[in-house]
């Protein structure tokens, strides 16, 4: 997928990037245009990518933009570490070319993280006996199925042993709610007069969003991305999302708990022509002890989605379960 940033360029691009200075608030003047029914147009592709920490470093305390020698400070080691790659160690088997990752926002944004609730930037505290697993491409960590996790393994004994995107069942950046990742950080936007539609990139996720007053799914019915309905609020979309089936994280980011009592709340504000301000809040009482809330700034890009075929040729999970058997053998004999 292009985006405006040259994939040779995006290492280079943070340095640049990271000298823009917050210009996150909607122009005041701006009239949103609006589709053919009415309804503020947010149709097009979007890109999501992001160097803004999720989290917000626990020195910062509440405050939410870097200073200027900060900024630099930031800007230096990620170069810094950008360069020590090449020279380090990885235990894993995995790895991409560089020029495949999207190391930078395409935009503005100085915030020290992408939370914005709770005012200190963090995830919140943990309900006490909670469910943690872990998953990593560094190597297996043993638990119990179901996998919830999108990256690694508990095992490799079968399928339902690997996490989520390496079964192409959710895409380790697409949600919902989705969140900037590596690669892939595109999604596209249709619409109708009664129904949205949100495409993601990673796994070629298109979520159908019903709005107005559609009738709710019965609670007993649970869905992998869960139930979405929608409607219009001024110049915002704002969809809400339940009915997940227990059997993925959370919070995209957090190894905790699982999504069986989560409510999703995604809101979708143009604030200008290149940009839409997306913000969801995760109110999941079963996890964590405070609802979670996140900012994301999406921006327009010159390009198509094209389709991410994830399940045909997943050639990886089929070596990966016929080498783990091949190993019994070899210990067999």
């Amino acid at each position: 997928m292009n985006t405006l940033l040259s994939p040779a360029l995006r290492p280079i691009s943070i340095s640049l990037l990271f000298s823009l200075t917050g210009m996150v608030s909607a122009q005041t003047d701006y009239v949103v245009p609006t589709t053919e029914y009415g309804h503020p147009d947010m149709q097009g592709v979007w890109n999501f990518a992001s160097h803004t920490p999720v989290q917000r470093a626990v020195q910062y305390g509440n405050r939410e933009h870097f200073t200027a020698e900060e900024n630099e400070e930031n800007r230096l080691q990620s170069i810094s570490a950008f360069e020590a790659r090449a020279e380090s160690h990885f235990d894993g088997v995995g790895g991409y070319n560089s020029f495949w990752y999207e190391r930078a926002t395409i935009g503005y944004d100085l915030r020290t993280s992408l939370i914005t609730y709770p005012l200190n930037g963090r995830i919140p505290d943990l309900v006490e006996g909670v469910h943690m697993q872990i998953g990593t491409l560094s190597g297996d960590i043993p638990s119990q199925r179901p996998v919830r996790f999108v990256v690694g393994g508990i095992s490799k004994d079968g399928p339902e042993d690997r996490g989520l995107s390496e079964r192409c069942i959710i895409g380790f950046n697409a949600g919902p709610p989705f969140m900037p990742s590596s690669y892939n950080n595109n999604v596209q936007i249709i619409q109708h007069r009664d129904h949205v539609v949100i495409m993601t990139e990673m796994v070629h996720d298109a979520r159908i969003v019903a709005l107005g007053a559609a009738p709710q799914l019965n609670d007993n019915i649970r869905l992998w991305s869960g139930n979405s309905r929608g409607y219009w609020d001024g110049d915002a979309l704002v969809v809400e999302t339940k009915n997940f089936n227990g059997m993925t994280q959370s919070f995209p980011t957090s190894p905790n708990g699982n999504s069986y009592d989560k409510f999703l709340t995604e809101r979708f504000t143009r604030v200008d022509d290149a940009t839409i301000e997306y913000e969801f809040t995760i109110d999941d009482p079963g996890t964590f002890t405070d609802k979670i809330t996140v900012m994301v700034p999406i921006t327009k890009v010159n390009g198509l989605l094209y389709e991410y075929a994830c399940h045909e040729g997943n050639y990886g999970m089929i070596n990966m379960l016929r080498g783990a058997r091949r190993e019994e053998l070899s210990d067999i004999e």
